[in-house]
Order: C-alpha cells, then structure tokens, then sequence
C-alpha cells in the first residue's frame, strides 16, 4: 500500500505555533518527498527534531511535525526496524493534543497502519484504520481530511484483502477510486486488482489494470506489477506472468529498502509463478 505524501503536506495549514521561517523549511521537506527522497528527507527531519528547543521557539509543533516527516519518510522507503517503537511513542505524546494538531496525530497513526499492513498483522491494521477514519470524522469541521481519508480507506482495504475480506475489500477500493487522484489513485486501483485476484475474477482484474490510473510514486514500486502478474498467472499466461513478475522485484530492489516487505512478497509471488504451483492472489 502506497502512503502519500499530502497527507503531510497540509500541516502547515493546520497546525498551531509553527512559524513562517518554519513552514518554509516543511514545504521544501515536502518537495522533496514528492520527488522521491525519502532517505534526504528522514535524515533533515531527524536533525530538525534534535536541534535545542530554542532554535524552534517554545512550542511542541515543529518537533512533533520534524519527527512525523521524518517517520513518514521512512515508512515511505521501507526502511521499518523500530519505526513502530517510533510511532506509538510519538502518537502517545500527541494523545492530549486538540484542534488542528490532532492532523499530525492521525498521520501518525495512518503511518502505523501501513506498517500493520506490511508487518500483516492485518487485524490490528483495521482497528487502526477504524479508529482514523472516526477521528477524520471529528476534524473534517476543523480542517481538510479528505486526503488522510483516503489514505486511511486504503489501508483498510489493504487489511480486508489480507484477512481473506476480498469482497469488502473490492467495494471500499472501487467505491473510493472514482474520487482518488495521483497516488491514492495508483494504490486503490492497485487493491482493487488485487481484491479480484482473491476472489478468482482474473479477467475482471487484467481489465482493471490496464484502465488509465496515475503514475504510482517512488512508495509503490512493483505494486501494480504485482497484481497484474498474479492476474496474469491466474489466467494461466505462465511467461507473461513471469516476466512481470520479474519486472515487479527489479523495480521493488531499485527503488526500495532492502527490508521493505514488499521485496519478499515480490521474491514469493516469482518463486510460486515459476514453480508453476497454484494462482496466487498477489499483494499489492
């Protein structure tokens, strides 16, 4: 599942005591994310966050928002050991917060979803995805949510797909999609093929993929090549599905952390494909 990089982008908009001079800081960490930076951006955020308390006058918001941007970026990558650990601590901390600033809490805790997911520890992903799409709830009076929705639905789709949920699954990524651009777009077609693969509908799933959908970002390499192999295996196409499937791993090993999980399902779903075993649903 690909996690986006607006949602981090409108902090400045929503979040209290952070500066001018600040913001700017932010917006330029942010275009550097949405350019696939993800290793520069973690590395300038974790060194905003440690700076004395002075350099960042005395209010909480710009570590809190330097430590999100940093953990995001990793999330992004793929780069997880201890992220976790990272996440809740930092989320125990927003616990208190209220108005705009509760936006920074709940990407925080949609990052620990997408982790949830890929860790697939997938129940836990939906009771986290549950409880940020209630909480979008309470903020959608205070400030825009609509993208950290979104993304939040992405993640409880993902989390229907991987309880064996396919139908469910199918009807949160096809009901969402038509009001998805850019990212959110790439990933919910994505779960929505995948949501076919697990129910068997290969062709409706080849028919998918190939619709018009915006380029994934640097996130979600070899995800839409994933599902489109898995499709393509199910439907008995053994070369083609190989050679996609291939295509799948080089762009996951090009462009993401060695750890990123989604290199060991890319390595799963090549070794079922070549082994000639049974259709394999795919992950996205």
């Amino acid at each position: 599942m690909e996690f986006t990089s607006r949602n981090i982008g409108s902090f400045r908009r929503a979040t209290g005591g952070i500066s001018q001079a600040q913001a700017t800081v932010f917006r330029c960490l942010l275009d550097q994310v949405e350019t696939g930076e993800y290793e520069e951006v973690e590395a300038q955020a974790q060194a905003l966050a440690a700076r004395p308390r002075r350099a960042w006058e005395r209010h909480p918001e710009p570590v809190w928002l330097a430590r999100a941007y940093a953990l995001s970026a990793a999330v992004l990558y793929g780069r997880r050991e201890h992220v976790l650990t990272e996440l809740d601590s930092l989320a125990a901390e927003l616990q208190q917060t209220s108005g705009g600033d509760r936006k920074i809490l709940v990407v925080v805790q949609v990052a620990r979803a997408v982790v949830l997911n890929g860790e697939e520890r997938y129940a836990e992903a939906e009771s986290q995805a549950t409880d940020i799409l209630r909480e979008v709830t309470r903020l959608a009076h205070l400030t825009h949510v609509a993208d950290i929705e979104l993304s939040a639905l992405a993640c409880l789709a993902e989390a229907m797909c991987g309880l064996g949920r396919y139908e469910e699954g199918e009807a949160i990524a096809r009901g969402n999609l038509p009001r998805a651009t850019e990212n959110r777009a790439a990933s919910l077609r994505c779960l929505l093929v995948h949501s076919l693969n697990g129910q068997g509908r290969y062709e409706e799933a080849l028919a998918e993929s190939r619709q018009p959908t915006p380029p994934a970002s640097r996130a979600g390499s070899g995800a839409s090549a994933m599902v489109l192999a898995a499709a393509l295996h199910g439907l008995g196409r053994r070369d083609d599905a190989k050679a996609t499937a291939h295509q799948a791993l080089d762009e996951c090993k090009q462009f993401l952390h060695p750890t990123h999980p989604r290199i060991r399902q890319a390595q799963e779903l090549l070794a079922l494909i070549t082994a000639g075993d049974s259709p394999a649903a795919g992950s996205p």
